[in-house]
């Protein structure tokens, strides 16, 4: 376990300055949590991890009895305790509704405050988005990589049947549902309000943030490639390149030496 304190600006909240941090798993999702703290430009301490036979150390279950990543803790000044936030979702809405509110769209059109359907397209996408990448793409993702252990990890005797099997879930169920979720948000992409560029209209939001990570790492393989889908595509570079997410990349390869985005 390596651990860093960066960009040494505390950060500020209606309680006050808070210690923030984020307990980092190798080949996580913990990474758009770091380029989410990179884009919120506060203060933070970042403590890595390795994994140990593909699953998260021992010392994460000291910080939450489930033991996954990422975890991010926050004491406020003055609290006894730090609260333990974990699930990628929740901890986004959380740091964005203390810490960087600009990151989430405008909820309520003109003069329809608190009605219900008086909610912006623009939120509406960034409410359903925040859920639908853990929700419904990972899983989709971490099958493959299941399935990608299953060939590799399976007793030479039984390796041809192994492979027939992950071969069929494959083409009968992963295939299908994979290239259905990269459709849909290609046309999510070109439809997206005020010109789009990001899932939820002009500008980043958290929603972006998150799906960074299951993109990134299905780019080139799981059917997705750039000549099937242009627009998910461009996207993603558009993501890659962003200054925060370069830095939040540099953040690791300077702590842990790497950084590999697979899933």
């Amino acid at each position: 376990m390596a651990s860093t304190g960066l960009n040494g600006k505390e950060a500020s909240s209606g309680t006050g300055k808070a210690k923030v941090v984020l307990y980092w798993l190798e080949k996580s999702r913990a990474q758009r949590i770091l380029w989410l703290l990179e884009e919120l430009k506060i203060d933070y301490e970042l403590k890595t991890y390795k994994r140990i036979n593909m699953l998260a150390p021992p010392e994460f279950k000291k910080v939450h009895p489930l033991g996954k990543a990422p975890l991010v803790t926050i004491q406020a000044e003055g609290a006894a305790e730090p609260i333990v936030l974990a699930e990628s979702g929740p901890i986004t809405e959380y740091l964005i509704d203390h810490f960087g509110p600009w990151l989430a769209p405008k909820r309520w059109q003109e003069g329809k405050e608190d009605q219900v359907q008086g909610e912006t397209e623009e939120w509406m996408r960034y409410r359903y988005f925040i859920h639908y990448t853990e929700g419904t793409l990972m899983p989709y993702l971490v099958t493959v990589l299941l399935l990608q252990a299953i060939r590799a990890k399976s007793p030479f005797f039984i390796k041809p049947i192994a492979n027939a099997i992950a071969g069929n879930i494959e083409s009968l169920y992963i295939k299908p549902n994979l290239e259905s979720n990269f459709s849909f948000l290609e046309s999510q992409l070109k439809s997206a309000p005020d010109g789009g560029g990001f899932l939820c209209g002009s500008k980043l939001t958290g929603a972006d943030i998150l799906m960074s990570f299951p993109l990134s790492a299905a780019k080139g393989r799981s059917g997705f490639t750039k000549d099937r889908y242009p627009a998910l595509w461009a996207y993603v570079d558009r993501l890659e390149n962003m200054e925060a997410y370069k830095k939040s990349v540099q953040k690791i390869i300077e702590v842990d030496g790497s950084y590999d985005p697979a899933v």
